[in-house]
């Protein structure tokens, strides 16, 4: 005699659903965009931007703030996680630029100084007289100076940070 129904089978652990308590499960959360080269044209834009705006500060002041070369940083940083996402490379890039943009910025506010003096223009001391402004920079630079552009690069990290 033939059964008509086949043996149970153990079940498939494939298939298991586990139980439902009145509410629905969370959906999975999408993975975060990461656009590397948007970041890196707007950390290179904003650090160009900022620089030039702590540049003329220094020209306009003859004195040197620290947390403003803290605040290039930062900003940087946020402009590259905001557009660029949470990529490793984006972070490098945003403190190297800030290194960069800071640098910048103190030698802008030093040829600002300098034309106020002498009969030159800003954009002739940095395209024809650069070796002078840079010797000029050396001169004025102190370790202070040096630790808020080391500084810069560690809050361009957090402003990368603080933008996710």
């Amino acid at each position: 005699m033939t059964q008509p129904v086949p043996p149970p089978q153990p079940p498939d652990p494939s298939s298991y659903r586990p139980p439902d308590f009145g509410f629905p499960m969370a959906p999975q959360a999408a993975p975060p965009k990461v656009n590397i080269a948007g970041g890196i044209v707007t950390a290179v834009m904003t650090a160009l931007v900022v620089g030039a705006a702590y540049g003329g500060i220094l020209g306009a002041t003859k004195h040197e703030f620290g947390y403003a070369a803290v605040a290039v940083g930062f900003i940087i940083g946020f402009a590259a996680g905001k557009v660029g996402g949470d990529h490793v490379g984006l972070a490098a890039v945003g403190a190297v630029l800030s290194l960069a943009s800071v640098y910048f910025g103190q030698l802008l506010g030093e040829a600002i100084m300098a034309s106020k003096q002498l009969p030159v223009s800003v954009p002739e001391l940095f395209f024809q007289h650069f070796g002078l402004l840079n010797d000029a920079w050396r001169a004025d630079a102190d370790f202070l100076s040096y630790l808020f552009i080391a500084i810069a690069a560690g809050a361009s990290f957090a402003g990368m940070k603080r933008a996710l």
